[in-house]
């Protein structure tokens, strides 16, 4: 027999090298040892999904049972106040529809606090300022 078809010894499966039997030139080989920080799965083989799940995994799917004791928080979606009264326009002068939108130090509240839509968000913070700049709101509380 020659050396080319001679049988090889076995690495071993942790070293460096992959299935073809030398490495790249980074010391390491994308095979399916160990971890190779991308692409392939991290527990066992393929890239596919199909290989043995770690013990104690997460519940399979949508349909799978359900961890005891967490309870489960619906959240209720924020309806613009705008929109529903269909205003096209925010009076700056009317200082009562603008206060519930400041903060107690003169801050204006951010739309995911309010559930103002992006359009009359910025409406709001001009009539805010104009609000300010005549002294019908204040820019900041008396500390």
């Amino acid at each position: 027999m020659t050396e080319e078809n001679a049988p090889r010894p076995q690495a071993p499966a942790s070293g460096p090298s992959g299935p073809s039997g030398h490495s790249g030139p980074s010391g390491s080989s994308s095979g399916s040892s160990g971890y190779s920080g991308g692409g392939g799965s991290r527990f066992g083989g393929g890239s596919g999904g199909g290989g043995p799940r770690p013990p104690g995994g997460r519940p399979s799917g949508p349909g799978g049972p359900a961890k005891r004791g967490k309870r489960s928080f619906i959240r209720k979606k924020k309806v613009c106040r705008f929109c529903v009264d269909k205003s096209d326009y925010i009076d700056y002068k009317k200082a009562e529809i603008l206060a519930p939108f400041l903060q107690e130090r003169g801050k204006i509240l951010p739309r995911r606090m309010t559930g103002t839509c992006a359009r009359h968000q910025r409406w709001l913070a001009v009539a805010i300022k104009r609000a300010q700049n005549i002294a019908l709101l204040p820019f900041a509380a008396e500390l």
